[in-house]
């Protein structure tokens, strides 16, 4: 379909959709709720918080800043007195530090993460339970996820639109779109047809799944249902913003990755150089190379970013 429905007459619409003022048969319906499915969002597996937070940690970065910590005490450890072994805080000073960058960069992004989650839940709570349609020509509650394109609503003040569909009566009927356009003020709706290129927002002859009913009553036909509503094509971003990985984040495992590779290979080089130098095998010229090694990496910076893009 080339024309959006809006921008049809009201007889096109119904022609196209093969429906009619009076609604569909419960024949027809339940036709098609087979080939269209039920007006729902599909259904997601949901993360626990646990998972969330245990994911916080499967980036390269975080992996190379636990390894910094396990050597900063090891090093601290052997550094120290017998008799200090323990008995310092100082001592196992940037380990605690490292540790502490590391705890942050989780929590921000767990809270991140688990808002995203409970938006998403959120939205799917938003939709009504129940819809009035009209069914071999009589007036019907039905249950909203039933709801299918070609199908009567019968709109009033307090109703909650089960679906997007296209307005063929309107008598002083008002919608509040905010949930869709951010718009408070209640949206004046009428029939008549609307150019091709007109917004969401001024698509004043359309009603929009998730949006309710403030003043007076009219009829709509539906033309979409479940995730291909405009409501639902945002849940479907959400629900894609969550599965892709940020660039960011992807650019940045990949500069650790090859952090990790330059601090491994300096060390290496450092250690085989003053190992060439003394001719002898001695612990210290181990712990230098590997306290270079650790102090080489960037351990704020994840923490920066996060906490940056979090603002």
């Amino acid at each position: 379909m080339s024309t959006p429905w809006y921008a049809m007459g009201v007889d096109e619409v119904l022609h196209i959709l093969n429906s009619s003022r009076k609604g569909l048969t419960d024949e027809e319906a339940f036709s098609r709720l087979q080939r269209f499915g039920y007006n729902e969002f599909e259904k997601r597996k949901k993360v626990s918080p646990i998972k969330i937070f245990l994911n916080q940690f499967k980036n390269v970065f975080t992996l190379i800043l636990l390894a910094a910590i396990v050597i900063s005490i090891g090093i601290s450890w052997l550094e120290a007195g017998a008799s200090e072994r323990g008995a310092a805080m100082e001592t196992y000073a940037d380990a605690i530090v490292i540790g502490a960058i590391v705890v942050l960069n989780a929590a921000v992004g767990f809270v991140q993460e688990y808002r995203s989650e409970k938006a998403m839940e959120a939205m799917e709570k938003m939709t009504t339970p129940k819809a009035r349609v009209l069914r071999n020509g009589k007036e019907a509650l039905i249950p909203a996820r039933e709801v299918v394109p070609g199908d009567i609503l019968i709109l009033e003040a307090g109703d909650r639109v089960p679906a997007d569909a296209r307005i063929i009566e309107a008598v002083e009927l008002r919608v509040n779109e905010a949930i869709l356009t951010g718009e408070s003020t209640p949206v004046g709706k009428d029939i008549m047809a609307l150019p091709v290129d007109t917004p969401v927002s001024d698509r004043w002859n359309m009603v929009f799944a998730a949006t309710y009913v403030t003043y007076g009553r009219g009829k709509a036909v539906v033309v979409a249902t479940g995730m291909n509503t405009e409501f639902g094509k945002i849940a479907e971003m959400v629900q894609t913003v969550e599965k892709e990985e940020i660039p960011l984040k992807a650019k940045l495992d990949k500069f650790a990755k090859k952090i990790g590779l330059v601090v491994v290979a300096a060390a290496s080089a450092i250690l085989v150089l003053e190992l060439l130098r003394k001719s002898v095998v001695d612990i210290e010229i181990f712990m230098t190379s590997v306290a270079l090694a650790v102090s080489a990496v960037p351990e704020g910076l994840p923490a920066i970013i996060t906490v940056t893009l979090a603002l």
